[in-house]
């Protein structure tokens, strides 16, 4: 989370109508707690991950977009559409500035496998096992959702004092001619014995969320017609 705050000081630091321009720019994703129903709270990822069942930060950034501003190729195969988005998100601007750092930092022989350049993000079909810039791994994938744990490296595959999950997904409402776009966040301390307290300082919490918005809105370049 330490990446996400320098980079939001930086935008900060480039003045008030850069900050402005963020929010113009973002104003259309909307930032909601993520329902204690929802899918990832009783998936298997959760729950290997998270044996104790410690308390966890989650969240939602959803996005409305009419059909017919997106790629009519991305609606002819299920799945289209969300591989499209999840590539969009890696790949796309709102991701580089953290790419970079990640890959002055982990790069090298033991991580050659995953995927660093914008090509290969751009380009990749998200299946299962995909390790992203040493921060990321596909755990689960679906005809609307692909889901990510995050938080640390995936190199390290047990139970994580950092760790999380984070879906991209996509729903198509036909008959009201729109896309919704969801990027679902949950983290948690997943280490044994019960973790009491936040999960993270209240104003990283902000920080994410305002985060989120840039992914969203970068990663939807990718599927617009």
């Amino acid at each position: 989370m330490g990446i996400i705050g320098r980079f939001l000081k930086l935008t900060t630091y480039g003045g008030a109508a850069t900050l402005g321009a963020h929010f113009v720019w973002t104003r259309n994703s909307q930032v909601e707690p993520l329902p204690p129903t929802d899918y990832l709270f009783s998936s298997l990822s959760f729950k290997r991950l998270n044996p104790n069942q410690n308390a966890a930060l989650s969240d939602v950034c959803i996005r409305k977009v009419p059909l017919s501003q997106i790629d009519p190729k991305l609606l002819e195969k299920k799945g289209k559409l969300v591989e499209a988005f999840c590539a969009g998100v890696w790949g796309g601007l709102g991701y580089a500035f953290q790419r970079q750092y990640l890959a002055r930092k982990y790069q090298g022989p033991s991580t050659a496998h995953q995927l660093w350049s914008t090509h290969d993000l751009l380009s990749s079909n998200y299946e299962v096992g995909t390790e992203i810039t040493d921060h990321f791994q596909v755990v689960e994938k679906a005809d609307n959702r692909i889901v990510v744990r995050c938080g640390d490296s995936p190199l390290k595959r047990e139970v994580r004092e950092s760790d999380g999950l984070f879906e991209m997904s996509v729903d198509i409402k036909k008959d009201e001619g729109v896309a919704v776009f969801h990027l679902k966040s949950v983290f948690f301390n997943g280490l044994t014995g019960k973790k009491e307290g936040p999960v993270m300082p209240y104003y990283m919490e902000l920080l994410h969320r305002e985060y989120d918005k840039i992914w969203m809105e970068s990663a939807l370049r990718n599927v617009y017609a």
